[in-house]
Parts: C-alpha cells; structure tokens; sequence
C-alpha cells in the first residue's frame, strides 16, 4: 500500500487520539507532519516511537502533503481551504464545513457513499451526533424514523485538556472545602450538571444542541426526520452518554430492534437487565464502538422506542471517524 504525507493539524485532546489511532490501526503514514500555533510550535511528539517537532501552521506548511486531519478549532476556517488548494484531502473536525452543502458529512457506518462526492474536504460530524446515528441508522433503515429527543450527558473531555484538569481540580476542591475556581466553564461543573454547552442561540436552544438537530438530519439523508436535544456537562472524563427516543412509523419491538442493532456495525448491545448490564461510560473509554442499552418500547406511544447509547467522544466521536473517512477513501481509492 502506498504511504502517505500526513499532516495533523492540532496537537490538543482530539489531535493526540487521532496520533493514537493512526498508529493503532496501521495506517500507511509514510511521512508525518504535526501543525499546530505558534504557541506549540517547536514542541516534540511522539509517533510510532519517534520524535516529531510540532510546527506552526501556515498555508505553505501544507505543501507536498496527501491527507490532512484537522483536530478541530479555529485552524480549519483559515487553513482548510489552503491545504486543498496545495493538493491535499481534508478531513475536518470543526464544525466549519459540516453544513455545507458542498461538504460530505460522514459517518462509515452510516453514510460511507457520500465521501464519493467530496471537493476536497469532508467534515467530521460532532460527537454526539455520530454515536447516536450509528445506532439509529440501521432501524431508520427498517422502521423509518419520524422523530428524535435526544438528552445528552456528555463528558468533559470533549471541550478539552483544560477542561479535564479543571473537573479534577474543582473535585479536590470541593472534598478538601476550599473555594472554587472556574475557567472553562461558566459554573462549576464538580459534583453538578450544566445544560449548557457552547453558545446559546436566539431560539432557546444550544448550538451543541442544534448541532444533533442538523447534522443528523444531513447523514441520515433524511431532513424530514423531527430532531430535538438537550445537551448537558456532566462531571465525566470520558465519553459521551445520551437517553434516545425516537418514533418510526413502522413498529418495532424491544426484541426486534436488539436484533437490527446486534448485526449492525461498529454497534455493541449491552442490554441485560438481570445481570444489571448496559452501556457505562467507565467502561467504554478507548474503545471505538458504539454502546447500546435500555432498549424498551415507549409507554407512551404506538411506535417508540427508548435507548441508553454510551461511546468514546475522543475515539469514535472525534478521531477515529476521521481515521475511518481516510480508511474509506483509500479503500475507494479516493486518495
């Protein structure tokens, strides 16, 4: 297989997984190339046991380079395009491109045809969208799906490394009694839940939240699905918890649905009461699957069904989607 020039753009909490799963899984790095501010640049990481200094992006950096991998943030909206212009194939973890309607929006499991079309970049979805549509991907397949809610517990590390040290600070803080100090997020977020991630809109809702709303709408390929979301901090370190309901117009049982989820891909069902087994985020970090449970018919309803979905927002939510899209592409011979 032919190697790649690989360039990671970021070399925060998303940039360092994506570092791990290219070299986990094999992927044919042949040179790599780590972008980042001037503020890392000059830094050494670590990649399949060698040491690489982190350099600070710039359009020219991009030069020669087959593949880009942009790890989210502000780097994208100036650099992306930059990248493409010199030759290389993004895939982008911000949420910049994803709406774009010139922009693939992709999941593998879900929406692995659209990467087909791409001119030069595709986005990575947002995290919580992508575990809840590989579980709803393959009933909407059988069922259709007519609407979502969606509540979201979602862990700290998906705004960061600062915001990881500030949760284990904050929670010292609190058990020892001493005042506490709050920089990443607007209230202490120790021992509590915010329902409130990123900015509020003019209609009430998050833009994490209408995030879920549009996004799956565009990789289901299917915008007259109703999607609504609360998305909620909690004091987690790691990967993403979300109560799913959704409504089909075909009735599916509780029993039905575990057997469409147990053949569908990159999907685990946990889901045996008696045995208190269902999906738990202390069990689901560093792996790459989607985790499902709680699966039950809606009381309420001729056709619902409730769902427990549990994945790592790092792994599956972030890096490894954008390792599977290169996967994809090289495999379509797109790249």
């Amino acid at each position: 297989m032919r190697k790649l020039r690989v360039a990671v753009v970021g070399t925060g909490a998303v940039g360092q997984t994506i570092l791990e799963v290219l070299a986990e899984r094999d992927f044919p790095v042949g040179h790599l190339r780590l972008l980042a501010t001037s503020r890392s640049a000059g830094k050494t990481v670590e990649f399949k046991g060698k040491a690489y200094t982190i350099e600070e992006t710039t359009p020219e950096a991009f030069e020669g380079v087959d593949l880009a991998l942009f790890a989210g943030g502000e780097a994208s909206k100036i650099f992306a395009r930059e990248a493409v212009k010199r030759g290389a194939v993004v895939i982008d973890n911000s949420s910049t491109f994803r709406m774009d309607p010139d922009v693939p929006l992709v999941v593998p499991e879900v929406n692995p045809e659209d990467v087909t079309w791409h001119k030069g970049i595709i986005a990575n979805p947002n995290c919580s969208t992508i575990q809840m549509v590989v579980v709803l991907k393959p009933l909407h397949d059988v069922a259709r799906i007519k609407r979502v809610v969606v509540a979201t517990y979602q862990a700290v590390s998906g705004a960061g490394l600062e915001a990881i040290e500030e949760l284990k600070l904050q929670s010292k803080q609190v058990l020892e009694g001493e005042a506490i100090s709050s920089k990443v997020f607007p209230h202490q977020i120790a021992f509590n839940a915010l329902p409130h991630i990123d900015v509020f809109l003019d209609n009430g809702y998050s833009k994490e939240e209408m995030k879920m709303v549009n996004e799956t709408k565009k990789i289901m390929g299917d915008a007259g699905i109703a999607v609504t979301a609360t998305t909620v901090r909690v004091p987690v370190l790691n990967c993403h918890s979300e109560a799913v309901n959704i409504e089909t117009e075909k009735k599916l049982t509780a029993a039905e649905a575990r057997r469409i989820l147990e053949k569908a891909p990159g999907v685990v069902v946990q889901d045996d009461l008696a045995r208190n087994l269902y999906p738990l985020a202390s069990n689901c970090s560093g792996r790459d699957e989607v985790f499902v449970g709680r699966i039950r018919e809606d009381v309420t309803i001729a056709n619902g069904l409730n769902l427990w979905i549990v994945a790592d927002n790092l792994r599956k939510g972030a890096a490894t989607n954008a390792v599977q899209i290169a996967e994809l592409l090289l495999q379509k011979g797109l790249l």
